[in-house]
């Protein structure tokens, strides 16, 4: 089993990508063949300096690596490394119907919330199916929110394949972690970069209380009960909190007379204790100055001698080669 997974390099990384991507992904490095990549590519729809893109593609590797990656049991790699993506991406999209793209909802999010449109973005899913079919991937692990470019991408796959010969292209599956699929931000809306509502996986002890005694709440008094369905606290407690602990605070907002002050502060303890190992990694990691550098080239190696068999057979399928 082939798993395929990359995380875009836009900005600090947040809670939400570690349980909505990188914690299954890193679970699945030990069940087969993984593939995970830094998608600086796709970041150029939103980053345009040069010098940032280049520090978040560094820190993103540094915070994959400290919670957990095994650059032995899986293939870590940069995709511009492997440029074989962008040509696979382009002979996509010469059988891409526009109406595909059109109903693609992340397009039409980012727009709402304030991001320029261009053709990279419109394009998006494209490229995304070239990264997932030039590894001939099974699997490919995804929030909520992206199991309907999975879908685009099985939809482009059936199209060349209809077009050049079946099973040139493998049909990948999306594997989605229902319970964490949806992270919830300090607004309650979904964990996001674009939303301005992130919890940095390695925020500073004061930034990060600030940004957790900051959450959403309304107002009811301390010693009312409090709603648990929408519950933005509760969400986020659950994912770091022991099951006793995450149960005693259902229970506390059941039964009223708790504000949500002291909920804040048990789950600022709980995000501090469930990263704390990653966080000693991290250090560990930003000490040896050439470990990064050396994985990400091993990687890439890895990687583009795979990508370059895949493309080499949809180039003579095309006439290309």
């Amino acid at each position: 089993m082939r798993i395929l997974s990359g995380l875009q390099p836009s900005g600090r990384l947040h809670i939400g990508n570690f349980f909505g991507m990188m914690e299954p992904a890193l679970k699945l490095q030990h069940e087969g063949d993984a593939y995970y990549f830094i998608a600086d590519y796709h970041s150029l729809t939103s980053v345009h300096e040069g010098k940032a893109l280049r520090e978040y593609v560094r820190e993103l590797a540094v915070d994959f690596l400290a919670c957990g990656l095994d650059p032995d049991k899986c293939v870590f790699f940069r995709q511009s490394d492997v440029p074989e993506h962008c040509e696979l991406s382009w002979i996509l999209s010469t059988v891409t119907p526009m109406g595909l793209l059109e109903r693609c909802h992340s397009y039409k999010d980012k727009i709402a919330n304030g991001i320029k449109p261009s053709h990279g973005l419109f394009a998006y899913p494209v490229l995304m199916a070239a990264d997932i079919l030039i590894y001939d991937s099974d699997v490919v692990p995804v929030g909520r929110d992206q199991k309907q470019h999975v879908e685009v991408t099985r939809d482009i796959a059936i199209k060349i394949n209809e077009l050049y010969g079946e099973g040139l292209l493998k049909l990948p599956n999306p594997r989605i972690k229902e319970e964490t699929a949806v992270v919830p931000g300090l607004d309650g809306q979904k964990m996001s970069k674009s939303y301005g509502n992130t919890i940095p996986l390695f925020d500073e002890p004061g930034s990060l209380k600030k940004k957790i005694m900051g959450i959403k709440t309304d107002s009811t008094p301390v010693e009312a009960p409090k709603a648990i369905e929408g519950s933005s606290i509760l969400a986020l407690y659950k994912l770091v909190a022991s099951q006793s602990d995450y149960d005693t605070m259902v229970k506390d907002h059941l039964n009223g007379g708790v504000g949500y002050g002291d909920f804040k502060k048990r789950l600022l303890q709980g995000v501090t204790d469930y990263f704390a190992p990653f966080r000693t990694r991290r250090d560990e990691i930003l000490a040896d100055k050439g470990y990064v550098d050396k994985v990400l080239a091993q990687g890439a190696e890895k990687a583009r001698a795979v990508a370059r068999k895949t493309l080499a057979r949809v180039r003579d399928a095309v006439g290309l080669g």
